[in-house]
């Protein structure tokens, strides 16, 4: 170990009080866990907030958690100790755990999600094996590189397969969704957004005005797909970042060109399996490549944070609000309650 670490940290833990109004989670003093050989001990600067770290601390995620878990997945923080056999990180460096902590390659057979089959993120210092971690950009600051392991890398992985001109529809003004659209604008898509909100298309639009943003009301119109392939002279989108869930996924098929892809990055609608009555037959029928996104894996974080150091895309245009990092309840609730356009970031 190359100096002292610190032997306790704070830390929020759930409640796992699911009834509304009481605490989601507790800020509790505990041990810093020990550092192995191959251990990284980060300082963590800044924590960003999903829908993700809402759903669950609210009892809502459809997978087994650990009880009493520490909650969040994204974070930027700096190496400040290091295991006498770690070899790819130094005292100083900027790094972040990846999501999936068995998702190295993109072909491990095995699964153990932060902040759900193991404790997050959300604490003044956490401790990871060397392989689990990226580094992490030098030209963001902590609050913006604080989007890429979970947000970003969910995000540039739902665009995978993207091509110059080809058009992609992004579904709501959340995390992923604003990481996703600054991504397509960089990589030349052009982009269709959806809100039930016309304020925040509105705010949308006013905040990237070119090329101009389309964008469809889905709560103004039931049957918004139609709308979206008439942007697209019949044809449907090329991609689509779908975040409903059963309420618009066999909606975004039918908007999507035969053979496009359907990324399915999340499920924030009520889950009706009802809905899916016409799944297969639209499936076959446009020969819709559907694929699952659970963030990404190392090597995706990886080649994210080549491709923003090589582009120097900023990200403090899609930042909602910045609390401190002892009012992570309250974050918590803001975004149980869908109140952020973009990102909400906890600061330490």
């Amino acid at each position: 170990m190359s100096q002292p670490q610190p032997t306790s940290r704070q830390a929020f833990r759930r409640t796992d009080d699911h009834t509304p109004g009481t605490p989601k989670v507790k800020l509790v003093t505990e041990a810093i866990p020990p550092l192995s050989p191959s251990g990284v001990l980060i300082k963590v600067h800044a924590v960003s907030l999903n829908y993700r770290d809402a759903n669950i601390a609210n009892g809502g995620n459809p997978w087994p958690v650990v009880p009493h878990g520490i909650p969040c997945n994204d974070a930027a923080g700096e190496v400040v100790a290091v295991g006498e056999r770690v070899k790819n990180l130094a005292i100083g460096d900027r790094a972040a755990p990846i999501v999936d902590t068995e998702n190295i390659t993109g072909r491990e057979k095995t699964r153990s999600w932060l902040a759900a089959d193991e404790d997050g993120v959300l604490a003044d210092y956490i401790v990871f094996d060397e392989h689990k971690l990226c580094k992490l950009p030098t030209y963001l600051d902590w609050v913006q590189a604080s989007l890429i392991p979970c947000a970003g890398v969910t995000a540039w992985a739902a665009l995978k397969g993207m091509e110059i001109g080809q058009t992609v529809l992004i579904q709501g003004t959340g995390g992923v969704a604003m990481f996703a659209l600054k991504l397509a604008r960089a990589a030349g898509l052009k982009v269709i957004m959806t809100s039930s909100s016309d304020a925040k298309l509105q705010k949308m639009k006013e905040q990237f005005p070119s090329p101009p943003l389309l964008t469809v009301n889905y709560s103004k119109n039931p049957e918004w797909h139609e709308e979206v392939l008439k942007l697209t002279d019949g044809a449907g989108v090329d991609i689509v970042v779908e975040v409903g869930g059963s309420s618009t996924l066999v909606k975004s098929m039918k908007c999507t060109r035969r053979g496009g892809i359907v990324s399915q990055v999340g499920y924030l609608s009520k889950q009706d399996t009802s809905e899916f009555a016409e799944l297969l037959s639209v499936l076959i029928d446009r020969r819709v490549i559907l694929r699952g996104i659970n963030a990404g894996s190392k090597q995706d974080q990886d080649d994210l944070c080549d491709a923003l150091s090589a582009t120097q895309i900023k990200f403090d245009d899609i930042i909602d609000s910045v609390y401190p990092f002892e009012k992570a309840d309250e974050a918590i609730e803001y975004v149980w309650q869908g109140k952020q356009v973009g990102k909400l970031v906890l600061r330490l």
